[in-house]
């Protein structure tokens, strides 16, 4: 079990304001998430049907949640792990025109994730997309719109120590963009994750350009799916991608924390190229891959942000089991309670 306890720990809020508290972050950022990128608000499945290339497949080795619908012959759906491509599927439904786009609160279940702090088997986020020009594929335009996103994120730490006095506000007022290629020419010796930790906490709030392709050593950053995210294209100083992470510093955690994974999507080059990389051409014959090969969707940006993983850094909180609800194993909720954790 991996759980960290903050030393003598007490929650920011009571219970009965705790909830008053999630639901006003979660109206407020919404608002300023469309607002700053111009979205609209759409209904998001719960499940999709298995074998149309439209689950977000993480990075290759999680099973989602699936079961038989009798009701159509049997067929296979399977729980969403995020909404990654169907976004932008929707995209092109909707005929939603370059500078707009849509966003929808997604519900997932995640079976296969490490329980501690930070990771639950529900997964709750802000799954945004927007349509793009071809023009608009450069780190420029990448980085506009993650200060936009960031900006959001300001404003609504801004509310909530507005309403709640003791809740003091720890964002940096800028974020810093760094490639996953230069933390690992910098800190050689360290783990991803721990180049992670020591960018956020030099900077306090950073964004994470470059993840899923292999770097100098051989190895990447973190794991991407070829499909949705485009890490492969030339950027700028030899580097490569058009997507990154949001990673803030947790000073309840003393950790960097990651907030949102998003990016410029892949193009009918990046999608061929990335699906080659990782040895998987097969998927070309997907209803997904075919409609993106076949120009029946638009150039896209989108991501995801996490609503818990927000309420939780808000309201100062050591556990996301505080801002929702999920099933933990029994030595993290006794281990948790003995420290003023209290689990939903």
């Amino acid at each position: 079990m991996s759980l960290f306890i903050p030393k003598n720990y007490k929650p920011a809020l009571a219970p009965e304001s705790m909830e008053q508290a999630i639901a006003q972050i979660k109206a407020k950022f919404q608002d300023e998430l469309s607002q700053a990128l111009n979205l609209r608000r759409v209904t998001a499945p719960l499940f999709v049907l298995s074998g149309t290339g439209i689950n977000d497949n993480l990075n290759g080795t999680e099973h989602p949640v699936s079961f038989a619908i009798p009701a159509i012959g049997g067929k296979k759906a399977e729980i969403v792990h995020s909404l990654a491509k169907w976004k932008r599927l929707k995209l092109a439904a909707y005929g939603i025109q370059p500078g707009e786009g849509l966003y929808t609160d997604m519900n997932a279940i995640r079976a296969d994730e490490d329980l501690d702090n930070i990771h639950s088997l529900y997964v709750d986020q802000w799954d945004w997309e927007r349509t793009i020009t071809a023009d608009d594929r450069n780190l420029d335009f990448l980085k506009s719109i993650v200060k936009k996103i960031y900006q959001a994120v300001l404003h609504t730490e801004k509310m909530v120590c507005d309403r709640f006095p003791q809740i003091k506000p720890t964002l940096s007022p800028d974020i810093t963009f760094v490639h996953t290629e230069a933390l690992q020419a910098k800190y050689p010796a360290l783990s991803p994750r721990e180049r992670e930790i020591k960018a956020a906490q030099e900077y306090g709030s950073i964004f994470v350009i470059g993840i899923g392709g292999e770097l100098a050593d051989g190895q990447i950053h973190d794991g991407r799916s070829p499909d949705y995210d485009d890490w492969s294209t030339p950027t700028e100083n030899g580097y490569k991608g058009l997507n990154g992470d949001i990673v803030i510093w947790n000073p309840i955690l003393e950790s960097a924390f990651e907030i949102s994974s998003m990016g410029i999507r892949v193009d009918k080059t990046a999608l061929l190229r990335q699906l080659k990389i990782r040895g998987c051409e097969d998927r070309t014959s997907l209803f997904f891959h075919k409609s993106l090969l076949e120009d029946k969707m638009p150039l896209a940006i989108g991501g995801g942000i996490g609503q818990s993983r927000l309420c939780m850094f808000f309201l100062r909180c050591a556990h996301i089991g505080e801002v929702q609800a999920s099933i933990w194993p029994e030595e993290m909720i006794e281990m948790c309670a003995k420290n003023n954790i209290t689990l939903k």
